[in-house]
């Protein structure tokens, strides 16, 4: 018995691909009306801002029309698209990717890690650190210790989550003296996040977090000085009674996606006395040299 195999009937591979096609661009279709949808934008209004018709819109989002590389890359920035995102648009449209991607420690980054390292150096004697999109951390500067006595070791196990070691049971919360209002406003900047990038990551994050202990901190709101603007982070170390506000710093027009995921949490003194304990700590700390020029 000899096996024979079958020559394809004419055109099977043009029908094959027409259905990879297709399915390419029902895929990138659904994913541009996910995102206008997340921005809560109907199509004649993403139509006016990209400047087509909503007709052109509705073809692209339906599959009947495959979106040129052009115009993909004028409805992503209409709408916001992380860089991330934008090249999972073009992969499903069948185009290679736009934005390139690298790990943050890529000889091509030196720079962009320098940077970093300026600014977190620069910051002290308060406390600064960078974290990835995840809230992982990458990069801290000394004055973020006093923060961290008394953290569980699994918990500055790598990969670091700095909302993890913030809000666990067993990380900086039990010495958080507003953790109902510091969980709050962790959880909404998270639930924001979520909303933003639809990271569903971030949304297993959310999950976890928002299932911790809360009997510590069911007052969520608790009282404010009268003249406050903005949630503090005030904490209990070694040092006393700390109160801090935050910022957040990231890098202007990236064009690669670790870079444009990037962000820098610095911390400054909210009152007078936080400034002095964390100026006096500091200057009994051994001189380190600074980021090579």
């Amino acid at each position: 018995m000899t096996c024979q195999v079958k020559p394809p009937a004419p055109w099977t591979g043009y029908r094959a691909a027409m259905q990879t096609h297709q399915a390419h661009m029902r895929n990138v279709g659904e994913q541009l009306r996910g995102w206008r949808q997340r921005r809560r934008l109907s199509q004649l209004d993403l139509a006016g801002l990209a400047d087509i018709s909503p007709r052109h819109l509705s073809f692209v989002e339906t599959g009947r029309s495959l979106p040129s590389r052009a115009m993909l890359l004028r409805l992503s920035d209409r709408l916001e698209v992380p860089l991330r995102e934008r090249n999972t648009l073009f992969i499903a449209a069948g185009y290679a990717p736009v934005y390139s991607e690298r790990r943050i420690d890529d000889p091509t980054l030196e720079q962009a890690r320098r940077a970093v390292e300026l600014v977190l150096r620069g910051h002290e004697p308060y406390p600064a650190l960078a974290v990835d999109r995840h809230w992982q951390l990458q990069a801290a500067n000394r004055a973020l210790a006093p923060l961290l006595e008394g953290v569980s070791p699994a918990l500055l196990e790598a990969p670091v989550n700095v909302l993890r070691l913030s809000l666990h049971p067993d990380g900086v919360a039990p010495r958080i003296a507003n953790l109902g209002q510091w969980r709050a406003h962790l959880l909404h900047r998270l639930r924001q996040q979520i909303e933003a990038t639809g990271d569903s990551t971030l949304q297993a994050l959310l999950d976890e977090l928002a299932a911790y202990p809360a009997a510590a901190c069911d007052q969520a709101h608790e009282p404010q000085e009268p003249n406050a603007v903005i949630v503090p982070l005030r904490i209990r170390t070694a040092l006393g009674e700390l109160s801090f506000l935050s910022t957040t710093t990231v890098f202007g027009t990236p064009v690669e996606v670790t870079l444009s995921e990037l962000a820098i949490e610095s911390f400054f003194p909210a009152d007078a006395r936080t400034g002095e304990l964390l100026r006096t700590a500091a200057a009994a700390m051994p001189a380190v040299p600074g980021p090579a020029d």
